[in-house]
Order: structure tokens, then C-alpha cells, then sequence
């Protein structure tokens, strides 16, 4: 046995040595790792808010069909000093479960802490960063190497559709083996300066949670301390960065010198789909791509993967070739129906302004009125960027189209709820854009289905809340 499988082995063996509590264990961050480790062999138990007030029962209880132990978020959980606590940065110090942790002496980790360590520990650590699209590349990276045959395990934010059945509904990781760990890593939290990646993808830089200047300093240092960095040509700021990178492979779409791009006039993109003719400039070859997602961001997501799938050796046409097998992930433009008068719902994660503004161009992209829902997912990022949100929304739609804005999703706590929606809808009619706030989201479904006609599209934005899928599929039964 080599002196580094023997290390990565002897680091899986300490992380599942312990018993693990996990707060927020249904949440989007903490229900895949909590399935990693439990895949590895540890005892996992944890808690939730959505559990204790009954959102999203289905998941609950498959995590309990699957020996997850759940407990009411009132402490009782935790229970020995040999368990580990798992909580993202975000958990108070005054939840129940944070005080007897303390009062224990346990040891506690952040969602980060444990992602990064299992993460750091594997043979070849395949990063997916940015602003915006990790997940759904995160996805499309994680199936070519499933589909290549090199048993990746995979962290991902969000249920993958391919390896989503009746027996893995909620598969938003996959359990495999302790070679490649192919993740998403989070800039908003500082967090991304944790891992240590033997390729590192940048898909963009962009205003988030951070401020532009914080932003460049975090994703300058992730490229430094790859090995291998796959960079996105079209944008110039993750371009700006690249100088950092110690061996670098770029992808692009626009950008003419891309070492993976596309051929000049090859795209055709529908409704749900689209192909076109992958080009590696660096040996000249082309590839013809089938993809079972529209839009330009997810040709360029598509690219990002196989570059990425390039920098670890991988030849681009098997790339290429699996991609054209990918079903894409739950609430990425994900197609809830349509109509028989024409109406189609869309479920989709756009959160931040530039997911929101590639989602509502391949809307406008085709024909047809929009009827945008957006929840915000939280007071805090309604403050940080609700001016580029605003303009989102108002530059991206037209007269005829309109935005609905619910309050932000609240789950309790000592948040600062002063600036909220009312703000984010007035910058919108400012700016000369068709918008309305109605407060409870049982109100938005009544006004839209008031106001929907045949041809229109409704799509369902939002994050950090489950319920949305359910709310979008609601909506279409109603149509």
C-alpha cells in the first residue's frame, strides 16, 4: 500500500470513528455529507427545524427508513462527549442542540470543516467553484466520472437525476470511493480557502454574499492551491485570476482561444435541449454534444465539466459522450409540466442576480409571457445584493411579463428583518419593470392562477427551502 492511500485510509477511518449529530440534517448542505458518512460506516443521528414543524415529511422519512436517528431540535439529541456536532456557521450558539455540545465538551465541526476534511483526504479532489452554476456542474462532472467508470464520490447541494430512484430519492451525493471526491466549494462563507484541490473549476466571479475585492482574494488563493485549474474565457474576472492558477486548462464558449470551446455556428438550442460540436484546441478534434438542458449557461456548465473532466487526464470525447446522458438536477430549470393550455412551471434555484438573470434569458430566449415567483432566502442577502437583484429582474423582463415577490423564508432566530421584499419591488417599478409583493406564498399561488393565460411560463424561484417544489407542483395542478 502506497504511504498516501495509507493516509487517505487512516483519515476516512478517524471520521468515522465517532458518532456524528448533525444540525440541519435535512438541509441542503448537511443531508449529503450526513449520507457520506453514514455510506463510510459512522453511526448518524441529528435534528431539524423543518422536521420538528413538519415541512417536507418525505424526507424525514426516508432519512429514518435508512437508519438516520432523529430528535426534536430541543437538545436531546446530543447525549455523549464521544459524539461529533455538525452545524453550519450560520446555527446560533443558543440553539438547544449548540448548548449541550458545549455543556459536553464535544467536538464540533461546520458543514465546511467536514466537506474540506473528507474532501482533503481523498486521492484526487475535483473542486467545482463560482458565483454561480457549482451545482449543476458539480452534477455533470460527477456523472462523467460515474459513467468513465472511476466510482467518484460526490457532495453535491442538490438531488442529481441520475442516480435519483425510489430507494434515492433525495441523491444529492453519491457514496463511492475514496479516490476522486468531486464537490462544490462555497465562497460566500470564506469557507472555499479550506480545500486543497488537485483540480480546481472556476465558472465565475460575481456579487454574491461577498463583496467583488473579497471575492477575487478567495478565488485567486483556490486556484493557487490546485494543482490543475479549469477557468472559465468568457468571464473576465475569473480570466483576471488566472494568472494564480500553476497549470491551467480554459473553457469557453465566446472566447475564440478557449482550449475547450465550441465550433462556430454548431449550437441549436430548444426548449429543453440542445447540441452542438465541442472543439479541443488543443489537438483540433471535434465532438458532437446532446444535452437534455437549454440555455447558454448550461452549455457553458456543460463545457466547465469537461474541461474539468480534461484537467484529471480524461480524454474529451468520453467526456463528451457521457454528458449526452445526463438528466440534469432537481430545481436547476427543472420542468414541473405543461399544460393542455399551454402553461408550463418551471422549479428553479435562481437565488442570487446571476442565476436569476440566466434562468430568465432562456425563458425570453423563446416565446411566450413570463410570470416570475421569486421567495427570497433570507433578510441578509436582500440587503448585500437586493440593488442587483432588482435590476435582474426589471432589465431581464419585459412590459408584458411580471415579477412576484413573497417575503424572504424565515425558520426563526434574531435575523434583522428591516429590509425586505417591499424594498426589492419598488427598486423594480423604479427601474420600470411590472412587479408585485404579496407577503404569504399561499396568496402568490391565488394571484397567479388568477392572472395566468394559455402560453404563459411560471417559474418558481428560490433557495434554502424545500417547499418550493411542492409549491410549483401545487401551482401546476391548478392550471
Amino acid at each position: 500500500m502506497s504511504e498516501q492511500n495509507s493516509a487517505t485510509n487512516e483519515a476516512a477511518a478517524a471520521l468515522t470513528a465517532h458518532p456524528w449529530f448533525f444540525v440541519g440534517i435535512g438541509g441542503s448542505g448537511m443531508l449529503p455529507l450526513a449520507t457520506i458518512l453514514k455510506g463510510r460506516g459512522a453511526e448518524i443521528a441529528g435534528s431539524d427545524r423543518s422536521y420538528d414543524q413538519g415541512r417536507t415529511p418525505k424526507k424525514f422519512a426516508w432519512l429514518k427508513r435508512n437508519g438516520f436517528e432523529l430528535f426534536p431540535q430541543d437538545g436531546s439529541g446530543v447525549a455523549s462527549s464521544d459524539q461529533v456536532l455538525v452545524a453550519s456557521a450560520a446555527v446560533e450558539d443558543t440553539v438547544p442542540e449548540m448548548v449541550r455540545a458545549k455543556e459536553f465538551g464535544c467536538a464540533h465541526m461546520t458543514r465546511a470543516d467536514l466537506n474540506s476534511a473528507l474532501f482533503n483526504a481523498a486521492d484526487k479532489g475535483i473542486a467545482i467553484g463560482g458565483t454561480s452554476g457549482k451545482s449543476t456542474v458539480t452534477g455533470m462532472l460527477g456523472w462523467i466520472m460515474q459513467a468513465t467508470g472511476r466510482e467518484p464520490t460526490i457532495m453535491n447541494g442538490a438531488v442529481m437525476k441520475n442516480f435519483a430512484d425510489a430507494d434515492a430519492p433525495f441523491a444529492s451525493a453519491v457514496v463511492g470511493g475514496s479516490g476522486t471526491y468531486v464537490s462544490e466549494v462555497d465562497e460566500s462563507d470564506g469557507t472555499i480557502a479550506l480545500y486543497r484541490p488537485a483540480v480546481a473549476v472556476l465558472l465565475n466571479v460575481s456579487l454574491d454574499h461577498k463583496s467583488m475585492e473579497e471575492l477575487r482574494v478567495l478565488f485567486g488563493d483556490y486556484l493557487a492551491a490546485s494543482a490543475v485549474s479549469a477557468i472559465n474565457a468568457d468571464d473576465p474576472e475569473s480570466m483576471s485570476l488566472a494568472g494564480r492558477a500553476k497549470e491551467l486548462l480554459t473553457f469557453g464558449i465566446g472566447a475564440l482561444d478557449a482550449h475547450i470551446g465550441v465550433k462556430s455556428g454548431s449550437v441549436t438550442d430548444g426548449t429543453t435541449r440542445q447540441t452542438a460540436t465541442v472543439v479541443d484546441r488543443r489537438d483540433g478534434s471535434e465532438h458532437p454534444l446532446t444535452l437534455a438542458l437549454p440555455g447558454h449557461h448550461n452549455l457553458s456548465n456543460a463545457l466547465a465539466a469537461i474541461a474539468g473532466a480534461a484537467a484529471t487526464g480524461m480524454p474529451v470525447a468520453e467526456a463528451v459522450a457521457a454528458l449526452g446522458n445526463f438528466e440534469g438536477l432537481a430545481r436547476r430549470f427543472d420542468i414541473i409540466g405543461t399544460s393542455s393550455n399551454n402553461i408550463t412551471v418551471i422549479d428553479d434555484f435562481g437565488h442570487n442576480p446571476e442565476k436569476c438573470a440566466a434562468t430568465l434569458r432562456t425563458l425570453k430566449s423563446h416565446e411566450g409571457r413570463v410570470i416570475a415567483f421569486f421567495q427570497p432566502h433570507g433578510y441578509g442577502p436582500l440587503r448585500q445584493m437586493g440593488d442587483e437583484l432588482a435590476g435582474t429582474f426589471a432589465e431581464q423582463l419585459g412590459p408584458d411579463d411580471i415579477t412576484i415577490f413573497s417575503d424572504p423564508v424565515y425558520y426563526g432566530g434574531t435575523t434583522d428583518k428591516s429590509e425586505g421584499s417591499e424594498r426589492i419591488i419598488k427598486l423594480i417599478r423604479d427601474a420600470g419593470g411590472n412587479a408585485e409583493h404579496i407577503a404569504e406564498r399561499a396568496d402568490c399561488a391565488d394571484y397567479i392562477a388568477e392572472i395566468v393565460k394559455p402560453g404563459d411560463r411560471i417559474v418558481v424561484m428560490g433557495a434554502r427551502d424545500d417547499t418550493l417544489t411542492v409549491f410549483a407542483t401545487e401551482l401546476f395542478a391548478r392550471l
